[in-house]
Formats: C-alpha cells, sequence, structure tokens
C-alpha cells in the first residue's frame, strides 16, 4: 500500500500544471479507476481461467469463453479490450486510447453512463507528459494481496487520494468515520443529500459490509450533490468501492430539487456548506414542518430535510457550523425549538476547531432521531469535544482513533461524564432558551444547583 500511495503521490505532482485546478480530481481519479477496472478485471479473468483448466476445457479456446460476457460476467466491471490497460500503453496517442476507453467502459456497464471523463485528448493536453503520468501509474498493481481483496485495496487507495486531493468536495476522514460511528448503519437505506465525491457514503458502506459480513455489492446507498465533477467523482468513488449507489439523475441543488422525492431512509448523513445565504428558498416547500428557514442561511433548511427523509425509525447525523447551535435570529430560534419539543434531537456534539481545510469556523454534529429509546426520551446528550484531536497538518485538525472511541462510546453508552458530556432533560433545554452549546451544559452540570441562575444570566450577558 506504501509503494502504491508513493507512485500515486508522484504521478499526481507531475500533473500539476499539466491540468486545471478545477479539473485536477476528475482528471486523476478517472486514472486511477481505470487502472483499477482493468486490473480487477484481469485478475477475474486469470482466476476464471484457472478453473476453466481445472475444469477440463480445452486450453487453445479459452481466450473465445473469457470474451464471452454472458459466460464471464459477474459483479466486476466489464472491460472491453480496447479500454483494457494494457492496450492503452502498448499503442500510441495515449490520450485519445484512454477517452476511447472511458466511453467503451460506459457504454459496457450503463450504470457508469456520464461518470467517467473523456477529456485527455484536448488538444491543450500535453500528450507527452500524460504518456509520462500513464507510464509511472502502470508500475502500480491493484489487485488482492492474501488479507486484502483488489476492490478493498482500491477503496484505501481512493480514501487516500480524496483525503490528499479532494479539496472542498470531499469530508475529513475524521468526520466522516465519528458520523459513522455515532450512526452505526447496519442496515436498510443510507442516505446524503450533499454527498460531494463521496466520502459519508463509501464510509457508511464499508461500515456496513464490515459489521454484517455482506458483500460489497450488496450495499444500496442514496444521495445528491450540486457540483457536476463532484457528483462524477462521486460515481466513480462508489463504483469502485462495488456498492450499488443512486445518485439521482444528474447533478443538481437538493434544496432546490430533490433528486429523491419518495425516499424515506434509514440512515441520513450530511456535511452540507456551512452557512450558505441567499440559497433557493420555496416558503411553500413541505419539509419545512417545523417552521419556514430565512434567507439568510440555509442550515436549517438542510437540518428540516434530512428530518423529512427518515423513516420511521431513522436517525440523520447532520454536521454544521457551530452557530446554528446559538443563532437568535427569530425562524432559526423557532425552527430550534419546535425540533427540541418535537423531541428529534438526540444529541449535539460541538467539535474541535480546524476539522475542516475549506472552513476554519467551529463546527457541531446534529443527532436527530424519529425513535427515540424509553431512557433518552425527554432528554438530550450534550457532547463538548472541542479539545480533542491533534493538527494533522498546518491546517487541518484530526480526531484519532482514542478521540472517535470516546466520542462514540459516550453516544452508544448514554453515559455522563464531568467536563465531557451530560444528559439534560427539556426542562433544562427550555431554561437556556432551546441554546443548544454543549459547553454550556457540560460545565452547569458541574456548577452548584445555588449557583446556576446565576450563570445563566451571565450566559444572557455574554452570548
Amino acid at each position: 500500500m506504501q509503494e502504491i500511495k508513493v507512485a500515486l503521490w508522484e504521478a499526481a505532482d507531475m500533473l500539476r500544471g499539466f491540468v486545471d485546478a478545477v479539473e485536477y480530481q476528475e482528471y486523476f481519479g478517472g486514472l486511477l479507476f481505470l487502472k483499477y477496472v482493468s486490473d480487477a478485471f484481469d485478475e477475474h479473468r486469470s482466476k476464471l481461467s484457472a478453473r476453466l483448466v481445472a475444469e477440463g476445457y480445452d486450453a487453445d479456446h479459452l481466450d473465445e469463453f473469457l470474451e464471452d460476457r454472458a459466460f464471464t460476467d459477474t459483479h466486476v466491471i466489464w472491460v472491453p479490450r480496447t479500454a483494457r490497460w494494457a492496450w492503452i500503453t502498448a499503442h500510441g496517442n495515449v490520450g485519445e486510447r484512454i477517452d476511447e476507453a472511458m466511453h467503451a467502459i460506459m457504454l459496457a456497464n450503463p450504470t457508469l453512463l456520464g461518470a467517467l471523463p473523456t477529456n485527455f485528448q484536448r488538444d491543450t493536453a500535453d500528450q507527452g507528459r500524460l504518456a509520462d503520468v500513464v507510464a509511472l501509474i502502470d508500475t502500480v498493481r491493484i489487485e488482492s494481496t492474501w488479507e486484502k481483496p483488489a476492490r478493498q485495496v482500491l477503496a484505501e487507495v481512493y480514501e487516500y487520494f480524496l483525503d490528499k486531493f479532494g479539496g472542498d468536495s470531499r469530508t475529513p476522514r475524521s468526520v466522516s468515520r465519528l458520523l459513522v460511528g455515532i450512526l452505526e448503519p447496519s442496515g436498510g437505506r443510507v442516505y446524503d443529500p450533499a454527498c460531494g465525491s463521496g466520502g459519508l457514503l463509501a464510509q457508511a458502506g464499508t461500515f456496513l459490509a464490515a459489521h454484517r459480513g455482506a458483500p460489497a455489492a450488496g450495499t444500496a446507498v442514496f444521495g445528491q450533490e450540486i457540483n457536476e465533477r463532484a457528483w462524477r467523482l462521486a460515481r466513480m468513488n462508489l463504483a469502485a468501492h462495488g456498492f450499488e449507489y443512486d445518485l439521482g439523475a444528474r447533478w443538481a441543488d437538493t434544496l432546490a430539487d430533490d433528486e429523491h422525492p419518495d425516499l424515506k431512509a434509514d440512515f441520513v448523513m450530511a456535511q452540507p456548506p456551512f452557512g450558505v445565504a441567499d440559497w433557493p428558498r420555496n416558503e411553500d416547500d413541505p419539509r419545512w414542518v417545523y417552521g419556514v428557514p430565512p434567507q439568510t442561511n440555509a442550515d436549517y433548511a438542510w437540518l428540516q430535510h434530512a428530518v423529512s427523509k427518515l423513516s420511521d425509525r431513522g436517525t440523520a447525523g447532520v454536521v454544521l457550523e457551530k452557530g446554528s447551535l446559538l443563532s437568535r435570529s427569530p425562524a432559526e430560534t423557532r425552527i430550534r425549538q419546535a425540533l427540541v419539543e418535537a423531541d428529534l434531537v438526540a444529541a449535539i456534539v460541538a467539535l474541535p476547531e480546524q476539522l475542516f481545510r475549506s472552513a476554519r469556523i467551529p463546527a457541531c454534529l446534529w443527532v436527530l432521531t424519529k425513535d427515540k429509546s424509553p431512557e433518552r426520551r425527554g432528554r438530550i446528550l450534550f457532547i463538548d469535544a472541542r479539545d480533542m484531536g491533534t493538527m494533522g497538518s498546518d491546517t487541518e485538525h484530526v480526531l484519532n482513533d482514542e478521540d472517535l472511541a470516546k466520542i462514540t462510546g459516550a453516544y452508544h453508552e448514554y453515559r455522563d461524564e464531568p467536563g465531557f458530556c451530560v444528559s439534560v432533560g427539556l426542562t433544562a433545554v427550555r431554561e437556556q432558551e432551546y441554546v443548544l452549546t454543549p459547553g454550556r451544559y457540560v460545565r452547569a452540570a458541574r456548577v452548584p444547583a445555588g449557583t446556576r441562575a446565576l450563570t445563566k444570566d451571565l450566559y444572557g450577558v455574554f452570548n
């Protein structure tokens, strides 16, 4: 795996300045996807060939069998002869060969139509540089090992690629793991209304396959994304992981044009863009059960959209900016109050600063559920994780395994821990005028009862 990462880093570095920044992710992701599907197809053919020989098939006619799709079709993505990596590297004009290969794979696999990039033969493209990149990627072999199947190897490679080069379209890996660890999507439908490059859905599918022993191909996930390139990258990402997915017929704005209007999901997870102003608001939208969100901020539109998608026993995890917990906007305050009084808010987690490259502002995790267990009804668990994590780079905080275990353990065990987490009844939330910042409740749990009224008055002055 380390050798693969080194080679991919070198290949990615060679593309810098050669490909426009806006196309970089899709361009490199496409090459990586093409290399994998070809390797996986070759590996499958090799195993099938060995089995046929062992069963007594004539070796002279094996190629005829192996090129018969009806005979060899499996969960492996079908790669036509002229789309295989060996064919591409054996012929000149590599840009033209790659574009032809992308078209051939999409035609042979309808679920990939429109997902793969076909911009490798542009007049402005440096074909010599592209040939060098292809030669470097050619040294990488994404195949099964004694401990991991090829698809799992690629899943890790793609996660590495998106983590390093995914930009704003990707959810940080530690945040994805936190959401999946809280929700534990163990079956049913999983949905992300702002899926970016598909990191959250891929993480959820991996969790489901690992914990149920089910094959990855049996994992169904749903999503939507507004950015065309991120939408294509998500489709490649999920196909590479082997998941059944539905990201809508095309890229679209979830708040303006819901591609899954009838979907009811058991798990909704999302990291929508923070604090979007001037969003396409329709005051008559049936999703606004708890109040019409203000035009100036879409945060409460995303929260209500998540609730609208939940099944009767569904749970949602939505990452938003910290301001969503204490906004004094009349419209947002009313919606927050309505969500609390409907007993939909299961937990709030205050997160460390700088978890996201594109946003340095503090964030939080809302956990919403339609079906609280008896001991949690009429209560909200507040977790203050602001001081957790380490700096993974100069610009990004990372929650490590120990941090994630502590947060998810507190949620699932529903425990109180001084200075870290506390479960409070709705009466206490009403007394705080429905402000949901965890630090307020965690600190209050350590304050003697006789001084809490004074503390409340001081919060009113400074917040």
